[in-house]
């Protein structure tokens, strides 16, 4: 074990506490109602930890530290990064709607609770053990349990916060059970250990098989994927829209950055016992997304089942990435690749109905946006990009990341596979497409209130869609990165 403390390992971590926590001091004696200055504070520590991280890159910092807890490569770099740059978009789309709904009235916990979710999903980029992966999907949910209920009189968010933090209490027992289980069969706890002594055949196997079915139950309630789903939809719709967001969007990262260490690093060795749960869980999501997406009016939950489908093609990737007993770092990346395009069109949507959302009035309804094209033109494309994106559309960036999936899962021998997931593709265009319709030609009803927003927002949207565009147009770089972090971060 390596039992080495490089406390500067953990740079980007404890800058991330140090300033969170000055800026819930300074927030308590904040006299300003709105809390505009504890939010300038909140981007300016955004800003620091992105610069330190992007620093450790830049000087190729990586190893192990804590005792072998945790670990610092390029995937954790990069992941990090892109993690505080989509909560610094979170929080200046969702200020305005915030300050509207009297959100800051008691004090600022909406940025301090996404500060300390943030620490959270940075701990669980880095976990190097099944210790500090659930230390860290435990602060990260925490503070999202709270952040659900912040407007504590509002039924709907109670609501939904209760039925999120009953279900997430039994999605953890059921992870820390798995973990026990895995820990019981293996002797360690570190991922490089588990690895190695699955490889030598050292493991006690039914235990370990076991272990796996319920830490995949618990990594998939965390990455919405079917039928681990049922929270999303009364979580997303039930939640203030800026949590909507804030839970929608940078989570997912890290998400993905836990299952990866689990399934790819440490269980790589038994791969053939996790694999059929992939497929059945993909296929699932895929199909139950998509044809429930169909039905629904409102936006909130159109697209939480619509993350549900998209979830699916990111397990297509992890599925693919074994294949006769190979390794195939590419359906890795490519899983990445979609995570990474997923979170960028997340936040395009929610921004969208975050802006659309005025004082007295919920965004939340797809015919809220009838008319919308009269109104601002501007707004308008941004929807169209990000739901021709969501469809896989091409040349938009959701077309360059299905397309990398799809032949990920083709070339691991999965030609049916690829085959439903482009026919329950077809079908989850429908409710995309009836969005545009709507923000088009569809006549607006009532009287048509002008967009105002403030120019932040509006230079973040226009970098937000460019991004949309132009990843869809040279998705190469991006792709290659992902790839790379993939190659020289996980030990096959």
């Amino acid at each position: 074990m390596d039992t080495t403390f490089n406390f500067s390992l953990a740079l980007p971590e404890i800058l991330l506490l140090v300033l969170a926590s000055c800026v819930l001091i300074f927030d308590a004696f904040s006299t300003h109602k709105q809390r505009h200055s504890t939010f300038v504070f909140s981007l300016l520590t955004l800003a620091v930890v992105a610069a330190s991280v992007a620093w450790q890159w830049s000087k190729g910092v990586s190893g192990v530290s804590f005792g072998g807890l945790f670990v610092v490569d390029e995937m954790a770099h990069f992941l990090k990064l892109l993690s505080c740059v989509a909560v610094a978009a979170t929080l200046i789309y969702g200020r305005e709607y915030a300050e509207q709904r009297d959100m800051m009235e008691r004090g600022g916990e909406l940025y301090t609770l996404t500060l300390m979710a943030l620490l959270g999903q940075m701990i669980m980029i880095s976990a190097n053990s099944m210790l500090t992966a659930y230390l860290g999907v435990e602060l990260m949910s925490f503070a999202l349990y709270a952040l659900v209920a912040l407007r504590r009189e509002h039924r709907q968010s109670i609501e939904a916060a209760l039925k999120y933090f009953v279900l997430g209490a039994l999605a953890s027992g059921i992870l820390l059970y798995g973990m026990s289980m895995i820990f019981g069969a293996t002797g360690h706890l570190e991922f490089p250990r588990i690895a190695e002594v699955i490889s030598n055949g050292q493991a006690e196997r039914l235990a370990l098989v076991f272990g796996v079915v319920f830490v995949v139950a618990g990594l998939a309630f965390k990455l919405t994927a079917a039928p681990f789903h049922m929270w999303t939809p009364d979580v997303y719709q039930g939640a203030p829209t800026t949590v909507t967001l804030i839970i929608g969007a940078a989570p997912k990262l890290a998400a993905f950055a836990v299952t990866m260490r689990f399934l790819v690093e440490a269980l790589h060795g038994i791969a053939v016992d996790w694999q059929p749960m992939l497929l059945i869980m993909a296929v699932l999501s895929l199909a139950l997304g998509n044809l429930t997406a169909i039905m629904q009016k409102n936006l909130k939950r159109m697209l939480a089942y619509s993350t549900i489908s998209h979830m699916g093609f990111i397990f297509l990737g992890l599925l693919a990435g074994v294949f006769n007993g190979e390794t195939h770092s590419q359906a890795y990346g490519a899983s990445l690749f979609y995570v990474v395009i997923y979170v960028l069109t997340t936040l395009s949507t929610f921004g969208l109905i975050l802006i659309l959302s005025r004082r007295g009035f919920e965004c939340e309804n797809i015919s809220d946006l009838k008319g919308l094209n009269r109104r601002n033109p501007g707004l308008a494309l941004v929807w169209l990009l990000s739901m021709f994106s969501l469809a896989g559309i091409p040349p938009l960036s959701g077309f360059a990341a299905k397309l990398s999936v799809l032949q990920a899962v083709v070339g691991a021998g999965y030609v049916w596979l690829a085959v439903f997931a482009v026919i329950m593709s077809l079908i989850g265009a429908f409710y995309y497409l009836r969005v545009v319709k709507v923000v088009y030609f569809d006549e607006p009803e009532g009287e048509e209130h002008p967009v105002a927003t403030g120019l932040l927002t509006k230079l973040v949207m226009l970098v937000n869609g460019v991004l949309i565009i132009g990843l869809g147009l040279l998705p190469g770089g991006l792709m290659d990165t992902c790839i790379r972090v993939i190659q020289s971060s996980l030990q096959f």
